[in-house]
Formats: structure tokens, sequence, C-alpha cells
């Protein structure tokens, strides 16, 4: 039997080959899709999980309330740890305070580097359950001793090649762990540490990724100036704080929601308790949480990635749909072809389930040989693809739960693809089909012609999103910033203090080499927000509706280096020495204050009162998507950790660079010169939405490939229903751009019904998606009609194609052959 199954499937293949194709392809791009995407959704939901505690890790949040709205973040004040394990020691198995990610410059003997770090406490590797390649991750105990990861140590020790950067991640043969293990690096030219164990890379998929080396943070509070006293200092918020929830009840097992619940109400209110006026509320986001739901709302995360990873699962859904309703249509209708087969099968006493299960098995059949050529397709897109979503993901060949979900998608597309024209061809009357007066009514047509309409719907709902994705970056990247990007690069500072003891020279030095127009210093770069502070005060405050404030540090000549825009006022000034406790204010900060002329009145805050000599237009320094913050700029020259210097735009930029590294080389020997262009990250700021729009026009595209391919085969199958009509019409004189029109209009009509559907379906979600940007595009006209052009434009080249060949071929010989 099952032979004869075989054989009955071929043959009907064998007969028409080029709808059997047409099926094959469609279904392999559907499922091809299918697979990419989940592969992606794998990775977004599998975030983090490298570390095996995972489900019981959690980092603390402060919330802070006030009649203006809620903000949450994740800095605090180093106390709060010797708090929590004096008071709530129950219910922490692990915690630890980290200083925030940041660049070292590491060196042992003629090698020196830059790498990320951490300065952390002990417990800390423990609870990242770092995968030790050699030495124990209870390192950080000793105040000398460092982990490094496998990475640096190979660039450190394993090569005799320098370099500036760590390797990439690797696994080399002949890299010795011992070669590095209790050797000497000197960390910002600062302090020595001994290198006591060395991890594996951090994976990608891991919010710690680039963590390349674990410092102890004893030894900052010890010998670090800017650590002194710190613990003890409840107004220093600028500190990670992590836990691992205790489960007595299974060590192993998750934190339940009952326990964070717990921790939650128990912590809630301790800055309170520590801080006067506080309105912070302390409160857990689990590890699971940080990648996938990272915004806030009322000081709970309710979204954030996830709203990327339900997109992608409707529309890896929606392709899949696509290929299944091409298949349909396809086999309803060629559905005469096989009514007489139907018949005589009936007639020897097939009963209506066995051929139900004919042609399920067929549809499985046909959909296991598109799930081969889909792994295929795949495997060789995966690099592009990859590219576009910023990944690294693998297909992953050894795992059995990939082949067990490779096979359960391809069932399922086998049974939905496969339903439908079963349950239609298995209901022919033999008595009619044998008497030859057999047709396929009227429903069959209309069912096709709903589906055509479906396809088209969602592939033009595709494209619409798409181009509203795409114009949402564009709008945004064209916002007027409030600085001049062009020709600025910034310096990190790691060994801050070199720079602060000769930071007029180095200032003179530059200038002097004729490349640079102007060079200061700030306490951020000009491209990331630092901290707000809350208590401030001010003549007329009202506490209960003023959002915290940002305060920039900087010097001098910042406002000039950058090309800020003074809308009132004056910029700082050496001329004037009242300046050292003066403010710069931007619009957001000035019209928050609600002062008509806030020149000369003064701001309290650290105690000090400051006076306001300028307002400066705003400058989009954090979210390129959202208002400009209220912002301080407060001369200081103290808490300053970039340089800025802004290149002459007469000069090539190598030039200007080749000119400033001996500068900076001349001040600070023991470290690389490295750089950013201002141009450039703010660039990065714009990297996750263009991910997604990467994304959305490789899906759309391909949807559109997929509907086309449906359309083009049912086209075909309609010119050769027409072939005897088409003959006839040509010898009776019809022109062949009649029969093109002929051929061609009632599918273009089904085109327009999509359309009408698809617009207004597509530009509400786009409204609603819209609504998280607070400043977005408008839902232009254009849109919709660049869209429609498009989707009706490729459909009118799918169909007068096939169209064309029919009005063109001879008539002779088509009414010969019936």
């Amino acid at each position: 039997m099952l032979k004869n199954f075989f054989k009955m499937t071929g043959r009907q293949w064998r007969s028409s080959p080029s709808y059997s194709l047409i099926n094959l392809g469609g279904l392999t791009a559907g499922l091809a899709i299918t697979l990419l995407i989940g592969l992606w959704i794998n990775d977004e939901l599998s975030f983090d999980h490298n570390f095996t505690n995972h489900s019981r890790l959690a980092r603390l949040m402060d919330t802070q309330p006030s009649g203006a709205g809620v903000s949450t973040g994740e800095l605090l004040p180093p106390p709060l740890a010797a708090e929590l394990r004096a008071r709530d020691g129950r219910f922490f198995k692990h915690l630890a305070l980290v200083f925030p990610n940041f660049p070292h410059v590491l060196a042992t003997g003629e090698k020196k580097i830059t790498a990320s770090g951490e300065w952390a406490q002990p417990d800390w590797p423990e609870m990242l359950s770092l995968k030790m390649i050699s030495g124990t991750r209870d390192a950080l105990k000793d105040p000398s001793s460092a982990l490094i990861d496998q990475s640096t140590a190979i660039t450190l020790f394993g090569s005799p090649a320098a370099s500036t950067q760590p390797a990439a991640p690797a696994s080399p043969t002949h890299f010795d762990p011992s070669a590095a293990m209790g050797h000497i690096i000197r960390v910002d030219n600062s302090i020595e540490i001994k290198v006591a164990g060395i991890y594996e890379d951090l994976p990608a998929n891991s919010s710690f990724t680039g963590t390349h080396i674990l410092l102890s943070w004893d030894k900052a509070a010890n010998e670090m100036s800017w650590m002194a006293g710190i613990e003890t200092h409840w107004d220093a918020a600028g500190f990670w704080l992590f836990v691992e929830l205790n489960n007595p009840a299974d060590p192993t097992g998750p934190a339940s929601p009952a326990d964070v619940a717990a921790v939650n109400a128990s912590i809630k209110n301790i800055l309170k308790e520590h801080i006067k006026g506080s309105k912070d509320q302390l409160s857990l986001h689990p590890m699971d949480r940080w990648h996938l739901y990272s915004e806030f709302r009322d000081g709970n995360s309710v979204s954030g990635r996830i709203r990327i990873v339900r997109l992608f699962t409707i529309i890896g859904i929606f392709v899949l749909l696509l290929a299944c309703i091409n298949f349909m249509n396809l086999s309803t209708a060629r559905s005469e072809h096989r009514a007489r087969e139907v018949g005589i099968r009936k007639t020897l006493g097939s009963l209506r389930y066995q051929l139900v299960g004919q042609f399920l098995g067929e549809s499985v059949l046909m959909t296991l040989l598109a799930s081969i050529g889909a792994i295929a397709a795949a495997t060789l897109s995966l690099p592009l693809f990859n590219r576009l979503a910023a990944k690294n993901i693998p297909i992953p060949w050894t795992h059995p739960a990939f082949w067990l979900a490779a096979l359960g998608i391809t069932l399922f597309t086998g049974l939905i693809a496969g339903s439908y024209p079963a349950i239609y061809l298995s209901k022919f009357n033999p008595a009619r089909v044998l008497k030859g007066s057999f047709r396929t009514g009227p429903f069959a047509a209309l069912s096709r012609k709903t589906l055509v309409v479906l396809q088209f719907t969602v592939s033009v709902s595709l494209i619409i999103g798409t181009i509203v994705i795409d114009r949402q970056i564009q709008y945004s990247k064209e916002r007027p910033v409030g600085y001049t990007r062009e020709g600025l690069l910034t310096v990190r500072m790691n060994t801050a203090d070199i720079y602060a003891a000769s930071y007029t020279a180095l200032r003179d030095d530059l200038l002097r080499t004729g490349t640079v127009e102007d060079m200061a210093q700030s306490g951020n770069s000009i491209t990331e927000m630092p901290p707000h502070l809350d208590d401030i005060s001010w003549e007329g405050k009202d506490p209960a509706s003023t959002p915290p404030i940002t305060i920039v540090d900087i010097t001098h000549d910042y406002g000039h280096t950058l090309g800020w825009k003074i809308t009132a006022g004056r910029d700082f000034s050496r001329a004037w020495t009242t300046d050292s406790n003066s403010l710069v204010l931007n619009e957001s900060a000035a019209r928050l204050i609600g002062w008509q002329n806030p020149i000369g009145k003064t701001i309290r805050f650290w105690d000090m009162d400051h006076r306001i000599v300028g307002v400066v237009k705003d400058m989009v320094m954090g979210s390129p998507y959202q208002p400009v913050p209220p912002t301080f700029f407060n001369l200081g020259y103290h808490d300053v950790n970039y340089i800025a210097i802004r290149v002459k735009p007469s000069i090539p930029m190598s030039a200007a660079l080749n000119k400033i590294a001996p500068v900076f080389k001349k001040y600070n020997p023991a470290a690389p010169f490295e750089f950013r262009f201002i141009a450039d990250d703010y660039a990065l700021k714009f990297a996750g939405e263009q991910q997604v729009a990467g994304l959305s026009t490789f899906f759309a595209t391909l949807a559109v490939f997929i509907s086309c391919l449906g359309l083009f085969g049912l086209v075909s199958y309609g010119t050769e229903q027409r072939t005897k009509e088409i003959g006839i019409r040509k010898v009776l004189g019809a022109k062949t751009s009649s029969i093109v029109t002929l051929l061609s209009v009632d599918f273009l009509k089904l085109i327009l019904i999509a359309l009408a559907l698809a617009i207004p379906l597509s530009g509400w979600a786009m409204h609603q998606w819209l609504q998280s940007y607070s400043y977005r595009t408008p839902l232009s006209a254009w849109i919709f009609a660049v869209a429609a052009i498009a989707t009706m434009l490729i459909a009118l080249l799918t169909v007068s194609f096939q169209a064309l060949r029919a009005a063109l071929a001879n008539p002779v010989r088509t009414l010969r052959s019936e």
C-alpha cells in the first residue's frame, strides 16, 4: 500500500512538474523564513540563559516617583549592599556590588590593550557561574587578584604580536592557560593585579558580553581615590547591585513570583529610611526579564524588546500561511485533473478517509522535501541574516530539540496546507465525474480568490510596515541635535588623574598641532545621559511635580567645541572668575523652572548655590526618539572623564589623527590612544530600529515573492484552461493587448481588494506602533500610495508575463491540439 502511495504521488508530480515546482518553491521559501525567524526568536528568548542561576538572579532597581511621572534606573548607592546583608540576608544566597562596565587600559611588558571590565565584589563570579578554564571563581576574595577572559589572556600572553583590543572569542589549541596565571597586569597605569583565573568568553546573547576583566571591589575601595569612603555615602548612586535569591525548598530551581514579591515588600522603602526627603522605592528586576522587558512604567517592567519578538512571531506565522495558501490554491485549481482519479477510486471501493489520507500524505511528502530545501536555503542565507540581525546565530545541528521542532513544523505545515485540498477533492461525486458532467463550482473559484486576497493583504501590510519603520528611523536621524557632530571625536580618560594634572598643557599642545579647532572635558560623552539628581531646589519649585534633573560637568570650552546654540545669556568664560559656580541650562530645564528670565538667578544642589549664566538650545544626548530631558551644564574640572576634540573642517581626518595621537602619547605613554567619532556613536542609537527595518525588509520581500509565486501558478493554470478561447479570439482578430487585459483584469481586481483591506489595517497597526515614540514620523498618504503602486506593478508583471505568453501563442497550433 505504501509503495502504491509513493507511485501515485510520483505520477502526479511528473504529470504537472511546473505546478509541483511552484508548490515546492513556495513551501521551501515559507519554511526557510520560519526557520530563520525561529532561530532568531530562540536566541532572544534564551538571552542570559548561559548563566546557570539565571532564573534566581536579579538586579535592584530604583523607582523615583514625582508628580510629572516616574523614572526607574539601576544605579544605586553602595551602602545599600551592607544594609541588605544585615536585615534581609535570609532572602539572598549571594549579593554583589558592581561598578558598571567601562574600558580599562591593561598593560603587561610591552603590550597595552583596552578592555572593558567591572569592579565587583567577591560573590559576582559565582553568581554568573563563570566557566573557568583555569583558577577558581572565588579569586576576587584576594584584593590583589583579578579574573580575565580567554580572549584577553590570548592577547596579553598567548601571542607575541601587540594589539590594542582583546582577541576575538576563540578556543586556540595551542594556548596554555597556565602561561597567564600569576602574571602581573597594570590597570589604568595606576594599580597592579595578578591573574588568578581565566574564564570562557561570555556569549553574544548575554547582558555582560564583552566583559573581559573582573577586578576586586576591595582593591578599588582601598586604593582608588574616587572610591574613598564611598561605601558609607547614601547619595553616591552610581553602582549596580545584583542578588541571587534563596530557594531553600529547591536550591537549583527558579525563584517564584511569590519570592520576588516578598523581597520587594521587604526592601521597598529602605532608601527612604536613609535619604532625607527621598521618595525612592526599590524593587527587583529578574534577569530573565532584562533583555525582553527593559522598559518600565510606574516602576514595573512592562515592555521592551518583547514587542519585536511578538512582531516577528506574527510575521513568521503569516509567511508560513502564505506558503500554505499557495499549496491550497494550486491544488484546488487543478481539481478537474484529478476528478476522474477520485471517481474511479470511489467506484472501486475507496472510502473518503482513504482519499483524505492520500491527499494529506502527498502534502506532507511535498512539505518534507520542501523542509530539506528550506534547511539548505536557511544555511546559505544565514550569514546575510546574521548581518541584518547583528547576531551570530548558528544552526544547532547537534540539538535534538532543533530536529524535533523542525519535524513538528513540517508535519503541521503539511497537514494545514493539505487539509482543504484533501477535504475538497475527496468529496467529488463519482457518478457525475465519470459521466463527464463534473465542473468545479463557483465556490471553488471564490475560495481561491479569497485566499489570493488574503495573501496580498498580508504582503501589502508587511510592505507598509517596512516603509513606516524606515521612515521613523530617517525622521529621527534628521532630527536637529543642537550641536555639530561632524569632525567631533571623544577620548575616554581611563587614567583621568594624568590628564587632570596636565589639562592646560595638553589642550595647548593639541591646539598647536594646527588641526584642532578646540578641546574640552566633560563628565560623560555627548551621546550618553549621565545619572540624574533629584536633590535640587530653586525659588518656587514644586517638589510634587518636578522630575529629576540631569547634570553634566563640563569645562570652559565645552560649548564652543560642540558648537551648541546659546539662546539666552552667555556661555562660560574664563574672563569671568565668578563662573566657577555657574550653570548653563538647556531649554527643557528653563521651561521646567518656569522663570521668564532665568539669567542671574540661582539654583541649589550639592549644598552650594549655582548662578545661571545662560540657556542653550536642547541637545539630543540620550534617545533620539524621546524628548530631551531637563539638563544643567555645570562648570567643573573634577569629575570629568571624557575629552571632546573638534577637528578643523579643512583638515583631513586621517592627517589630524596622525598629529593628535603623539600628543596623547606624550602625556600618557602607558595607554594606547583610542578615540570614538561622535557621529558613529550617535548612529549606534539607531542600531536596534535598523535591525528591525532590515529584517522586516527581508521578510516582506520574501512574502511578496511567495505571493507572486502563487499568483504566477494560478495565472498559468487560468491561461491553460482558456487555451481554446484565446485561440478562437485571435483567429477572429483580437489584439494581443486585449487578450492580455482579459487575462489580467480579474487578478488585478483581487489585488485592489487586498489593498483596500491592507491599507486601513496596516495604518492602524503602525499608528499604534508609533505611539511608543515621543518623536515620531507622521503617517503620510504617500507611504500607502507607494506600497499600493509597488504591489500593483509587481502583480501586473507577474500576471502579464504569463498572459502575454499565452496571447502570443500560435492559434493554429492551439486549435489543432484542441
